[in-house]
């Protein structure tokens, strides 16, 4: 069997083919096992992950591969743009496709190999849809839809948005301070534990405007906890930046986080939007062995080859920083 370690963001995953031409097909009870397995902090393989892609046949003829995102908890994400664009880049490579769809929970999103961030940094664009303000769809409890809005079960100063992308985050644009509070991490476990307003949990991200078009996004991902970055937060926060703060749709914004950056564009069609999120896809290892030796924790026994890619995206982030 063969997997691949892989990061968008330095949010990271293990990525398994699951496509009709691979030898090896687990069933659903094996990928729960071989999910628990790798991908812990504490016991998992190389560090362990924040999830498992897992690449499948498309049940739609205008895609050519689905992506299902399960998280390091196990419970499944609907969406992941950090996720989407390495599972991007494998169907590009594995197809020699550079431009296609993929099918995902909730819609067949555009996909395309881009031009480099930086030197030897694999870089794909991607799709993020459908989006939806809908308290139903996101869901929270509430009327009307959430947009800047004080949330007193949450917080007497905070203004908060709640957008569905479509999986749910909760925005907040704060100093920086905040950003690197305990407070944050007070509200984000609230809202993923039983509480009166998100009955599913969602996705939390705090976020500081460090200019015109450039943002700092630090999130706590349901099913995860704190993340290096999230796709799908990075894009919620530049939509709620362009309609609340002064950005213009279309113009590309500079989203920094823990493990990098990103850039995005807001599209706004006849009161509808969506995204399109360009960022690293990158591997830093391929792995190959037995099921049984992944599931048994017998990581030395496994054949793993490093790449150099991690090294081109970190002398990356260290010029981003100087």
């Amino acid at each position: 069997m063969k997997i691949q370690k892989v990061h968008g963001s330095e949010n990271d995953f293990f990525l398994l083919d699951q496509m009709e031409d691979v030898e090896v097909k687990l069933s659903a009870a094996e990928i729960d096992k071989l999910r628990a397995s790798i991908c812990s902090r504490e016991s998992g393989l190389l560090g362990g992950a924040d999830g498992l892609l897992v690449v499948e046949e498309s049940e739609q003829n205008a895609a050519i591969g689905k992506m299902r995102v399960i998280n390091s908890d196990g419970s499944e994400a609907s969406m992941c743009g950090n996720g989407l664009r390495t599972v991007a880049r494998y169907l590009a490579e594995k197809n020699k496709q550079d431009s296609f769809k993929v099918e995902t929970m909730f819609a067949d999103l555009k996909v395309r190999k881009t031009s480099e961030l930086d030197t030897n940094v694999k870089t794909y664009q991607v799709e993020i849809s459908p989006v939806s303000l809908d308290p139903q769809t996101i869901p929270v409890r509430a009327e009307e839809a959430i947009i800047n809005q004080i949330l007193p079960e949450l917080s007497s100063t905070i203004h908060f948005s709640a957008v569905a992308v479509p999986n749910p985050h909760l925005i907040a644009f704060v100093a920086h301070d905040l950003l690197i509070s305990e407070e944050f991490e007070r509200i984000a476990r609230l809202v993923n534990e039983e509480n009166q307003l998100f009955p599913d949990g969602v996705n939390v991200s705090f976020v500081e405007i460090l200019d015109k078009n450039e943002l700092f996004v630090r999130t706590f991902e349901r099913g995860v906890g704190f993340t290096s970055a999230c796709g799908t937060a990075m894009c919620a926060s530049s939509l709620m930046y362009d309609l609340l703060h002064g950005g213009e749709f279309y113009e590309t914004i500079t989203v920094r986080n823990v493990g990098g950056l990103v850039k995005t564009v807001v599209h706004e069609e006849e009161g509808t939007y969506w995204m399109e999120l360009i960022g690293n896809a990158t591997v830093t290892h391929d792995i190959e062995g037995e099921l049984d030796v992944f599931l048994a924790r017998r990581f030395s026994d496994l054949v793993i080859r490093e790449t150099q890619e991690q090294l081109a995206y970190q002398n990356m982030i260290n010029r981003m920083v100087r």
